[in-house]
């Protein structure tokens, strides 16, 4: 099925997030994620789900089996072909299975900040970006000249006071910006756009990581500041231009600096 427009299956979805999507479905995914919210919240779901597994058990299924499932040895023993049997399915749950069954139980847990955010918190936000910055006419879900009430929604649903960064004196105005799922509850997304029509995002979520100076990941063709500040992750995210990327995400930060995030419940 290579048809761009045919529908996206859950198959497809799956394998979109691991990375064996094929190549010539790729765009229609993604223009389906675009059309879809509910499909892309979900995508965010499932990878913020993986980051916690291979953060927690990925140690696992690098560990050899013990020595007592030593399938040769069990069968010089003359054990029956059940013992084999069950042997063998230990060996394959410890070698390649463990992240499937541990996702069962990763997704009825109570959602919670893992231990690896920077990874977390950036592929997120990178994800997000990739999904919006090409959308033409429903890149945001509150335009920018409703500042004020775009703040004022987000700040509640996060529980924080945020801003929306003026970046107008280096030549960014606000697009808008959207509500997400994040690692461990909402996030606010904020989009900026240059007079020659280049995006940037600015990506904020609550976090128990404790405060760090900022970090850099580059993916492909773009690439995040990553830091953590007063409970609140901030991922500014765009061409993979690491100079470029860097004033944009210092005068962010100038801007936060300047009025530190307050309870945003009444």
């Amino acid at each position: 099925m290579n048809d761009i427009d045919s529908p996206v299956t859950n198959e497809e979805l799956h394998a979109y997030v691991d990375g064996e999507l094929a190549a010539d479905r790729r765009a229609a995914v993604e223009a389906w994620l675009a059309a879809h919210p509910e499909d892309a919240a979900r995508i965010a779901e499932w990878r913020a789900q993986a980051n916690v597994i291979r953060a927690r058990f990925g140690a696992v299924a690098g560990e050899p089996a013990p020595a007592r499932l030593n399938l040769d040895l069990l069968a010089r023993a003359g054990r029956g072909w059940r013992a084999l049997a069950a042997a063998a399915v230990m060996v394959a749950f410890l070698g390649g299975g463990v992240a499937g069954w541990m996702a069962r139980g990763a997704a009825a847990a109570p959602a919670a900040a893992p231990p690896n955010g920077f990874e977390t918190y950036t592929t997120q936000a990178l994800d997000a970006h990739r999904l919006y910055v090409v959308e033409v006419r429903h890149p945001v879900e509150v335009p920018g000249v409703q500042r004020e009430h775009l703040v004022n929604w987000l700040s509640k649903r996060l529980g924080t006071r945020l801003r929306a960064p003026d970046l107008e004196p280096i030549g960014f105005k606000l697009v808008g910006g959207r509500l997400l799922p994040g690692p461990s509850g909402a996030a606010a997304f904020f989009m900026y756009e240059g007079s020659s029509g280049e995006r940037f995002t600015v990506y904020c979520a609550p976090s128990n990581s404790p405060m760090t100076a900022m970090r850099y990941r580059a993916a492909e063709r773009f690439a995040a500041f990553y830091w953590v500040e007063r409970n609140l992750t901030y991922v500014v995210s765009g061409v993979a231009d690491r100079d470029r990327l860097n004033k944009i995400a210092e005068a962010v930060y100038d801007q936060f600096e300047k009025e530190p995030p307050q309870s945003g419940r009444s």
